[in-house]
């Protein structure tokens, strides 16, 4: 029999962490492996992505804390090697799932964002009381990973646990590249165009699509440009008001959620980082991989170490978007560059599964 492991999640939502651990879970199979995604509830947008190597098991519930006795079952049933959990509430369920359970599966939670910006942002009594969770539940996981080493410093400054280590995102793929070549029906990438800045996130506060917006506007005066972001989220009204009040509605365009939008970051002029916050944003190291010209905020934490303090692309700091405007002009001024593959290695795929599973065997 092949030697199991899995991956819980709430969703598959359409986010990077969700994209990251299908990598995961798909890298591993790949290993000849037998490999579970466990979801609270099989809804989202890459549900359609997941491989028939990848078994995928519906919990069927609700909410996240609803899931707990169903992953519970499920441990008891299958007891795989190792579990990897994502997402802040996931990891707490994870782990008293396992305790419940009474196996000797080896838990590893990851970090995906930085957890005090997480916090501080919450919207819930839930997510203020996550910094007591971790103080009282993540040290019963075999291994707690952080996406970056700015995500692992900033845990251990709010937790006080230091045992945290960096596993970057499998976020480099042969997919990526297959993907990124498939035809691109749009209009604005034709030839004789105006140049194409692409911002690529869910809209929320988090990715600050509003200071891109102003961003751009400045650019606009000056040159012509246009800006397509892709994604979406609850700012989506408020970002189509900003549009329309700054008389941009032929200059920027907000199409929604795109399953691929690797065509766009390749063809694309220059890819924009925008966040007040981020763990491992995957857009900037998927558009470096693909040779994409890059800008993106100086945010805790990623883009400075994604970018290399600046050799791979422009920092800007956070909420300026005069200094976002001037970093695009100068981007769009220059030859797009030569990008090496030094700059994306640490996050290719068989890089980080062999991480993870030295960390899920316990070797």
């Amino acid at each position: 029999m092949k030697e199991r492991f899995a991956i819980y999640l709430p969703a598959l939502l359409g986010g990077g962490a969700e994209r990251s651990m299908l990598n995961l879970a798909i890298g591993l199979a790949q290993q000849n492996l037998a490999v579970d995604l466990v979801l609270a509830q099989a809804t989202g947008p890459y549900l359609e992505r997941v491989p028939p190597t990848v078994r995928l098991v519906d919990l069927g519930a609700g909410r996240v804390l609803a899931s707990l006795p169903h992953l519970v079952r499920y441990l008891r049933q299958e007891k795989p090697t190792g579990l990897v959990s994502a997402l802040d509430h996931a990891n707490v369920v994870a782990l008293w799932a396992r305790r419940l359970a009474g196996v000797k599966t080896r838990v590893v939670v990851c970090l995906q964002n930085t957890p005090s910006q997480d916090t501080r942002h919450a919207p819930s009594l839930r997510g203020r009381l996550l910094p007591l969770a971790m103080r009282l539940f993540y040290p019963w996981a075999e291994g707690i990973v952080g996406v970056s080493q700015g995500v692992v410093d900033d845990f251990a400054r709010l937790s006080g646990i230091r045992r945290a280590q960096v596993i970057h995102n499998p976020v480099v793929t042969p997919e990526l590249f297959q993907r990124a070549e498939e035809p691109l029906d749009h209009p604005w990438f034709q030839p004789g165009e105006p140049p194409v800045l692409l911002g690529v996130g869910r809209l929320t506060r988090q990715k600050n699509f509003p200071n891109l917006v102003r961003a751009f506007a400045e650019v606009h005066q000056r040159r012509p440009a246009r800006l397509l972001i892709l994604g979406e989220g609850e700012e989506r009204a408020a970002l189509e008001g900003l549009v329309r009040s700054l008389g941009l509605e032929g200059a920027v365009a907000l199409p929604g959620f795109v399953q691929n939008p690797y065509p766009y970051m390749k063809r694309a002029a220059v890819f924009v980082l925008s966040s007040d916050w981020e763990g491992l944003p995957t857009v900037l190291i998927e558009a470096l991989a693909l040779g994409t010209p890059v800008v993106a905020t100086d945010c805790p934490s990623g883009p400075r170490e994604i970018l290399q303090n600046g050799r791979f692309g422009r920092l800007v700091p956070v909420g300026d978007a005069q200094a976002l405007a001037g970093a695009l002009e100068a981007t769009l001024l220059e030859p797009r560059p030569s990008i090496p593959e030094e700059a994306y290695r640490p996050y290719t795929q068989a890089e980080v599964v062999a991480q993870y599973l030295r960390l899920l065997r316990g070797g």
